[in-house]
């Protein structure tokens, strides 16, 4: 049996797997990174140590947890659901180290973490597939796909997953960009630029089956969720059972999630993901972790799924027989600190106020309290909320009443958008797809959120207006010295999403219009470029940026580099005309 389990993940997630870390009588230990000493899953953990790492992501640093692990005596780890779950060289440094890897085994996820490979593996077990590429394919090889099997097509990282190196081709113009976004996001995020293509289904619905197996042979379904409404390829409200599924295809995608399971020796929890459309369904990816949204597949079971993970990794068979049957309907909202009206643009920040809704039928996985700041080195979730109802009409209506009882304030957040989802009559009849909030532009309907700006340490300083808030900024030294004057940004500044563009306009002064962490710099000092061309990737909460020049010209300042932090309003670029 495990007896201390280190968490390798923070806020919610960790604390979901602590607390069942607790009522398995099994110690936890947290991990944290500079200015998290006192964050809540720390302070609940059993035991807590800091990673010790260079990287500006401490939790990706696979190296570093595992001394972490290895100095607190623990015999097993629990990635929870960060990019270390679908690690295979991790998983089996776990091993080689002595400690349990609560997660499947490697080569499982070897096998399904690779997309190029998961579809091989998905033909042999007899599960359909959208028309693909066998292969990973350069530029050229991805126009000739498009130009034989039409187009939109979809750009994917061989090695992505969770909407990361997900780009679509809409026309064969397109095709390089996407290809470069797609292989870019690998390499950043997974270490592996390849990518391959697909035919990209324009209007299907995206449902997952929940697979559980343990050590013993035994393979399940539990029912399926439905996570059609999403921006950039990456969920926001997800549902089961999904209103969109009839009892026997239900049962069809169950059988076929096992057999896939099955097929590559699958133990613990797994999510096999499919597109559902005119009646039928083909397999997308396969997820070798537990999933953000699993606490609507335990609402409807009413299985633990982080305690059967630990128990599957101490080696128990599962704690149930078969499918169980499944009851109600359940709802989960992600509450993201991000702002719907302006493309969803990441609002790091100091939660100011923080008052979850409680009540009958309502769980809210949080890692925050009110006066927490929201990092935006991290994922910008501030808590799930789930409700569950008898049925979808019931749930809905406790989800209304629960989104108008969440008071945060400080940052932004998607409550208001959700708000007015739930009021529109085709998502209450279940019509929605993959592209539903693209198509509805129900985020146009929302007034952009007020936030308070940084006050600057002196009198240095400018007024910078982007998008319409103002942001008193401090001048470096070398502008301040100049007399600068205040200069309004262009009208379209902002994160845009999808690579998005941002710049100040008028002006050959170019600052960040966010705050977040320089992924990429394209350019040196003395180089020439033209209006629009990039000068720099800034990823502010899982959303990357493109910065781009705001006019021709050569590039006399560059105020950052690879891995710097920036806030916004900060320099980025001087460009002279």
């Amino acid at each position: 049996m495990i007896r201390k389990v280190l968490v390798a993940n923070r806020g919610e997630i960790a604390l979901r797997v602590m607390r069942a870390c607790r009522e398995e009588r099994i110690a936890s230990v947290a991990v944290y990174s500079d200015g998290e000493q006192d964050a809540r899953h720390t302070r609940y953990a059993d035991e807590a140590v800091e990673i010790v790492s260079a990287n500006p992501i401490p939790y990706l640093d696979a190296d570093a947890v595992l001394s972490a692990a290895l100095s607190t005596g623990v015999d097993a780890i629990h990635p929870g659901y960060g990019f270390l779950a679908e690690n295979a060289a991790f998983a089996r440094a776990c091993a080689a180290a002595g400690l349990i890897f609560v997660g499947p085994p490697a080569d499982a996820i070897d096998a399904m973490g690779d997309k190029v490979r998961a579809r091989a593996v998905a033909e042999r077990a007899e599960v359909p597939i959208v028309p693909g590429s066998g292969e990973p394919v350069d530029v050229e090889a991805a126009r000739e796909f498009g130009q034989d099997h039409g187009y939109p097509v979809a750009l994917k990282a061989v090695a992505g997953g969770g909407g990361r190196g997900f780009k679509v081709a809409w026309d064969e113009a397109g095709i390089e960009e996407a290809w470069r976004q797609a292989s870019g996001e690998g390499e950043r995020y997974f270490g592996n630029p390849a990518v391959y293509v697909e035919k990209y289904l324009e209007h299907p619905r995206h449902i997952e089956i929940q697979v559980f197996a343990d050590q013993h042979g035994n393979a399940v379904g539990l029912g399926e969720r439905d996570c059609s409404i999403q921006r950039r390829h990456q969920k926001l409200i997800e549902e089961a059972p999904s209103p969109a599924l009839d009892a026997a295809t239900r049962e069809r995608m169950n059988a076929t999630a096992v057999r896939l399971a099955q097929e590559v020796d699958y133990v613990g929890a797994g999510t096999v993901e499919f597109l559902f459309s005119d009646g039928d369904f083909f397999f997308l990816e396969m997820n070798t972790r537990i999933q953000v949204e699993h606490p609507i597949t335990e609402e409807i079971t009413g299985i633990d799924l982080v305690r059967e993970q630990l128990r599957v990794a101490s080696g128990e068979p599962l704690s149930f027989d078969g499918s169980p049957r499944l009851f109600g309907h359940a709802i989960e909202c992600r509450i993201n600190a991000e702002d719907p009206a302006r493309d969803f643009a990441p609002t790091p920040g100091k939660l100011a106020s923080y008052a979850p809704p409680s009540g009958f039928g309502i769980r809210v996985d949080t890692g925050f309290e009110a006066g927490d700041e929201v990092d935006p080195r991290f994922d910008n979730l501030i808590a799930k909320l789930v409700v569950r109802g008898r049925n979808r009409a019931e749930a809905l209506s406790r989800l209304d009443r629960a989104l108008a009882d969440f008071e945060v304030s400080g940052v932004a957040t998607t409550i208001e958008l959700y708000r007015h989802i739930l009021r529109r009559p085709d998502f209450k009849a279940g019509d929605y797809d993959t592209r539903y909030l693209e198509l509805t532009k129900v985020a146009d309907g929302l007034t952009p959120t007020e936030l308070p700006s940084d006050e600057p340490e002196d009198g240095d300083a400018i007024v910078v207006e982007v998008d319409g808030r103002s942001y008193r900024v401090k001048l470096p030294e070398s502008l301040a010295a100049t007399g600068a004057t205040a200069r309004r940004a262009s009208p379209g500044a902002g994160s845009r999403g999808r690579a998005g563009r941002a710049r100040a306009a008028s002006s050959g002064e170019l600052m960040s219009p966010i705050q977040g962490t320089v992924l990429s710099v394209a350019v040196e000092t003395g180089d020439t470029v033209e209006a629009g061309d990039l000068i720099c990737v800034v990823e502010a909460m899982k959303m990357e940026n493109e910065l781009t020049a705001p006019v021709s010209g050569t590039v006399v300042t560059l105020a950052v580099e690879a891995g710097a932090t920036v806030r916004t309003g900060d320099l980025v670029a001087v460009i002279e005309d």
